[in-house]
């Protein structure tokens, strides 16, 4: 029996479709969900979900920006601040822009630790965008 998954930002649906598999970015690592899985609710990190709709087809990436998820009788609904399917996201803006936020992140001022904060969130929501289009696997 296979998981209904949906995938929600405050701005629109990003998924909605039933899948075989999914491996979330929850804040303790990555979690696998599958049929039948134990009811659960989990507060997710700024990562790649991975679906797979089914056994032939091939795993689709989509860019959460943190939220949470919660599973129930074969239903996994994920709630986020923000989200992009992989496939939707050009691979080249997503490099650039992935590595102009470790420039940033590597030219901080050692004492100045909001900016630290601020450059370590940049760097952790363009290097999802870059993993889920493709780059660095």
């Amino acid at each position: 029996m296979p998981l209904t998954v949906r995938v929600v930002s405050p701005d629109k649906t990003v998924w909605d479709a039933a899948a075989e598999e999914v491996v979330l970015p929850s804040t303790t690592g990555q979690l696998g969900i599958l049929s039948g899985h134990a009811p659960l609710l989990t507060a997710l990190d700024t990562g790649v979900m991975r679906v797979r709709p089914s056994k032939n087809q091939d795993w689709q990436a989509i860019a959460l920006l943190g939220g949470f998820a919660e599973v129930e009788a074969d239903e996994v609904t994920i709630l986020v601040n923000g989200a992009e399917r992989g496939d939707a996201i050009q691979l080249e803006d997503a490099r650039a822009a992935y590595n102009q936020a470790q420039t940033r992140l590597n030219q901080v001022p050692a004492g100045d630790r909001q900016a630290q904060i601020q450059a370590s969130q940049a760097f952790k929501r363009a290097r999802a965008r870059f993993q889920a289009a493709g780059g660095l696997v």
